[in-house]
């Protein structure tokens, strides 16, 4: 069966304060407009879905301590710096009435816009300020390749602009039906390199799979980190040339 939800509003991650937040069927103004308070296109969901370059700013994937993400982003936005943590939209029903509440997508990472030096001082503080034995935040190393100075090190991994806003653009969607997922959870392999072409998910660029009995199109961020979009028809997409968001 398609899914047949449709909450299209864009959410605000960075509001998110660590606490399940009901944004469902309770709100005035849903389907409408958005719930939370109004902010401008530039900051919106800490980041700027079309995000531009600016000088050497990479996107830094940030591992986070276990439970601690909701501490892990006021840190990171105190010291001044541009953050997504990506939020995921569950449907739950409270007094017989259905309602969405939020919960973070991936717990334990936290998306980090800067240079490399000013991540190495953020890191370099957070050690300092939290004085305790687990860090706050570390880095999460790319294992796909090593460093040329150093062969048995990994670099951190960083994400290419194109890759961040593609993964931005799906998981700042208001759909439940929006998952993580794991190579266990993909019934047959990956298939052809695809965009959306309408629909809630226009634009999304991915692989077409067949995900908990339903055709989907999963954007992989880096090795592991795979999130599936709800149902999209045949229909609705388009084959395109093999394309590397990834580095």
């Amino acid at each position: 069966m398609e899914d047949t939800t449709n909450l299209s509003q864009k959410a605000d991650a960075s509001l998110y304060n660590g606490q399940p937040i009901d944004t469902g069927l309770s709100c005035p103004s849903v389907g409408l407009t958005s719930c939370t308070p109004s902010i401008s296109d530039d900051v919106r969901y800490g980041v700027s879905v079309e995000n531009v370059p600016a000088g050497n700013k990479q996107w830094f994937v940030l591992r986070v301590s276990y439970g601690r993400i909701d501490k892990a982003k006021t840190f990171v936005e105190a010291k001044g710096f541009e953050c997504y943590v990506p939020l995921q939209y569950k449907e739950v029903r409270k007094q017989g009435k259905k309602r969405i509440i939020t919960e973070p997508l991936l717990p334990s990472f936290i998306f980090v816009h800067a240079t490399t030096e000013q991540v190495e001082a953020l890191l370099h503080d957070n050690k300092v300020a939290t004085n305790e034995s687990s860090p706050l935040l570390s880095y999460y190393f790319d294992h796909t390749i090593h460093l040329q100075n150093n062969p048995d090190r990994n670099p951190p991994l960083t994400i290419r602009n194109e890759a961040m806003n593609n993964f931005i653009n799906l998981t700042s969607l208001k759909n439940p039906h929006i998952i993580p997922i794991t190579s266990n959870n993909i019934q047959f392999k990956l298939g052809d390199n695809v965009v959306v072409t309408e629909g809630e998910f226009i634009g999304i660029h991915g692989r077409v799979a067949r995900i908990a009995g339903q055709q989907r199109v999963v954007v992989e961020l880096f090795e592991g980190c795979l999130v599936a979009t709800a149902y999209v028809p045949k229909e609705a997409m388009k084959k395109e040339k093999s394309i590397t968001l990834l580095d």
